[in-house]
């Protein structure tokens, strides 16, 4: 198992609030994708992986037309 901070974010469908919600936790999981897949289950959704130069792992998601991105990050 490793362990990784996410930084999950639900962005804000309102035109005039551009704020989001933010929530930070620490977990161990094997693979992210797995706990992005395993979060969103049995929701009409699709995401986009993207693994940046430092290891971070960001999923674009959408569900139910909201954007959220999740963020991992390995410690």
């Amino acid at each position: 198992m490793k362990e990784y901070e996410v930084i999950w974010e639900i962005f804000n469908k309102c035109p005039r609030n551009q704020m989001r919600d933010v929530f930070v936790e620490e977990i161990e999981i094997e693979d992210p994708e797995e706990y992005v897949k395993k979060k969103f289950q049995g929701k009409d959704v699709s995401y986009e992986k993207t693994v940046l130069e430092d290891g971070t792992v960001i999923f674009d998601i959408e569900t139910s037309g909201i954007k959220q991105r999740c963020s991992f990050t390995e410690f």
